[in-house]
């Protein structure tokens, strides 16, 4: 591989591409689709790796779709985007403002998307001259939002025979050039948990001949972050914050029935497979104090991403080549979730946060309606993308050579 021409063959390819993949993700903001209703995104997508002699192929639902760039005996890296929007009305007043009333790409996957799309449209540029030293697995993953694509195209060999994976998310906090990134954890685990309380009910006046099941529950309310809060190592700051309380209809009415609905979030991957036995213990043990029944219904959401350390040097020691020195930035973990974990949990890999904040600009916030991005992120989220994915192919070969050259 000519390594050292990669950044000018990047250059040249970009500077005929940068305003055509503009239009692609204006397109896609145009024509945002919910999760696992992506027919249109990913036409789109097949339709341009196709016209580039690639061959993509979409998942059994209909969206969604994997497509494998180079061959050979070499390492197998995947990179990852995610294309689904989510369901918010559009408040931007722009030119490629959402169609779709209800629905907008307020977390930036039509950016994540028309990263990759240009990333395989150069590694495809790479492969045909013969300068792909392996194979790069593309996966444009349905539902991230729901979430549930991840393990949809695990389901169907979408990480099989894969040595490492890659990708990257909007982060509006950060400026466009830089891109944030930390080893080990760098998102949080996200459960939903709903618990439904019954016990005979009565009139207020002898509450001693009820289960008091208010009071029951306002017990449960409190007791069990309480009861979490020692019973769980603090730094994995497991916690549950009730969103929805609901029992009762009269003042002077103990009900006998009562639902509260919150989420448990954490930091640590360990206590995250523990908690939905150790929430149902304390669950039984507070409500069995007061007398009342007592089911939960836990629903898991997400682990933690937690980037592997050979693989966030890869992509930090790429992007600072991609984009120049200081370009890596530490970040911190959140607790939002992000079902990129999945992968992680089955091979090593990376999961980085792209700045697309104006230098001096506005800081928008993700998952509202107003949320944009400054579009000179695409085209380095590009470099990054497709920097990373030949510095980790080489990983097998001599590296040290391969870094000068890159230099």
């Amino acid at each position: 591989m000519r390594g050292r021409e990669l950044r000018g063959e990047l250059d040249a390819f970009l500077a005929e591409t940068e305003q055509d993949l503009v239009a692609f993700r204006r397109d896609l903001h145009m024509h945002p689709e919910l999760a696992f209703a992506e027919y249109r995104t990913t036409q789109r997508i097949a339709e341009r790796l196709t016209a580039a002699g690639l061959a993509p192929s979409v998942l059994p639902r209909g969206t969604g779709l994997i497509c494998d760039v180079g061959s050979g005996d070499g390492p197998t890296i995947a990179l990852r985007a995610d294309i689904d929007a989510l369901p918010l009305q559009d408040e931007k007043d722009v030119a490629y403002h959402s169609t779709v009333a209800g629905a907008c790409h307020a977390c930036g996957h039509d950016v994540h998307t028309t990263i990759l799309l240009g990333t395989s449209l150069f590694l495809a540029q790479q492969a045909a001259a013969g300068l792909l030293p392996g194979r790069v697995r593309l996966i444009f993953q349905p539902a991230e939002e729901l979430p549930g694509g991840a393990l949809e195209v695990m389901a169907h060999g979408g990480i099989s025979g894969v040595d490492r994976i890659f990708g990257l998310h909007c982060d509006p906090r950060v400026d466009v050039g830089q891109v944030g990134l930390r080893n080990g954890p760098i998102t949080s685990a996200c459960d939903k948990l709903s618990i439904r309380v019954s016990g005979p009910g009565g009139h207020t006046a002898r509450p001693h001949l009820t289960a008091d099941l208010v009071f029951a529950l306002a017990k449960i309310l409190t007791e069990l972050p309480a009861a979490l809060s020692r019973r769980v190592d603090p730094r994995s700051s497991l916690s549950l914050v009730w969103g929805k309380v609901v029992a009762g209809s009269a003042a002077n009415a103990i009900p006998d029935d009562g639902i509260a609905e919150g989420t448990v979030r954490c930091l640590d991957e360990n206590a995250w497979h523990a908690a939905p036995d150790l929430i149902k213990s304390l669950l039984e043990s507070v409500a069995g104090a007061y007398g009342v029944e007592a089911t939960m219904d836990y629903t898991r959401g997400v682990p933690p991403v937690v980037n592997d350390e050979v693989s966030v040097e890869m992509l930090s020691e790429a992007a600072e080549r991609a984009l120049g020195a200081g370009a890596v930035v530490p970040t911190q973990q959140s607790l939002g979730g992000e079902d990129f974990a999945w992968y992680l949990e089955s091979i090593p890999g990376a999961f980085a946060r792209l700045g697309t904040r104006s230098p001096d600009g506005y800081t928008y916030d993700i998952h509202q309606g107003t949320f944009d991005v400054d579009e000179k992120a695409i085209s380095m989220g590009v470099r990054v993308m497709a920097t990373t994915a030949l510095t980790a192919l080489w990983e097998v070969g001599p590296l040290d050579s391969i870094t000068s050259a890159l230099a």
